[in-house]
């Protein structure tokens, strides 16, 4: 870890903000493991809320002393991609993950667009939850979305971070009526269970299709969330997908390819991608404010920023599915 300057307003339309807390998130493990290049000390970290410091000349619906929460990508919301529902591909869209959120403080550009205040200064209890609707939570339900998850429909989660738990947790919220989670570790499987899973699936590839394939006589689901980014994820879920279904993929791809036969004979539907948060943040900032849903329990390990190196060993090591940092 080392010490930079603090950040400043450098655009009229910038906000700085004092990080109330940040956490690692699964995708920061790519650059850990090796799998993504990094040239050098690089910042990391790009989920956040926190206290408005100061803003821009340029920003009118953001001010000092609001606590807010932006998402991974910074964007103004007014374009016309941004009004269409997918923010992560604004016009002018900057990605936050490159000021580094595992910080004290964090420069937002795009401040009004990119940021939403909560109706007051929030318990500390709420901040976990607050926390995780940055991405995790937000990532969670597009995924459910992409994969027209509604009532009356079977869905089934590939992946068990917290991307896949907070899946289940949308998948019941937006009325699911059974809900199939792969997993094999334990305390993930009592999470799912307590955010709406009514099915475990411990195997993993073939043996994964084959037991959600049998546990809906035979056809597959309506809906699969893959919450993984790997070639045997986004193929296990294609193949638990019944023909007509939909795949929402939310994870991070990392040499996905697709085979183009299969995908035409399966007659299965992808949709999928870097999750618009700010699209779903007013209403999962309103669950959340009323105490209707409780994402930040993913949050299994916190730990002070200055021990972030620890938090990223913990996970990468699967003793926690997410580390919260205290900055």
């Amino acid at each position: 870890m080392e010490t930079r300057e603090d950040p400043r307003i450098l655009l009229p339309t910038d906000a700085i903000i004092r990080l109330s807390a940040t956490c690692i998130c699964g995708s920061d493990l790519w650059p850990y493991r090796g799998v993504e290049a990094v040239r050098g000390p690089s910042p990391m970290g790009h989920e956040y809320v926190g206290v408005v410091q100061e803003v821009g000349s340029e920003v009118e619906n953001i001010r000092p002393g609001q606590f807010v929460i932006g998402s991974f990508f910074a964007s103004d919301n007014t374009c016309l991609i941004c009004r269409a529902g997918y923010q992560t591909s604004c016009i002018q869209r900057e990605p936050v993950g490159g000021l580094g959120a595992q910080a004290q403080y964090l420069r937002v550009p795009l401040a009004d667009g990119t940021l939403v205040a909560t109706p007051d200064t929030p318990s500390d209890d709420l901040i976990p939850d607050l926390l995780a609707a940055s991405d995790m939570l937000g990532t969670g339900w597009f995924g459910a979305v992409a994969a027209e998850v509604g009532p009356g429909k079977t869905v089934a989660v590939v992946g068990d971070g917290a991307v896949g738990l907070l899946a289940v947790l949308a998948a019941k919220q937006l009325g699911a009526e059974r809900i199939i989670a792969m997993s094999r570790y334990e305390p993930r499987q009592e999470l799912a269970i307590h955010y709406g899973a009514t099915d475990i699936v411990t195997e993993r590839g073939d043996d994964g299709v084959a037991r959600i394939k049998d546990v809906t006589d035979g056809v597959g689901a309506h809906s699969v969330i893959e919450a993984v980014g790997t070639q045997e994820s986004m193929m296990t879920s294609i193949r638990s997908t019944r023909p007509g279904g939909h795949v929402g993929y939310v994870g991070v791809a990392h040499d996905v390819q697709l085979p183009g036969e299969e995908l035409f004979l399966s007659h299965v539907h992808l949709h999928g991608g870097p999750a618009p948060v700010r699209r779903f943040l007013p209403d999962l900032i309103d669950l959340i404010w009323n105490r209707q849903i409780d994402p930040g329990k993913v949050f299994d390990l916190s730990l002070p920023l200055e021990q972030a190196a620890e938090g990223y060993k913990a996970m990468d090591e699967r003793r926690a599915i997410m580390v919260l940092l205290n900055p």
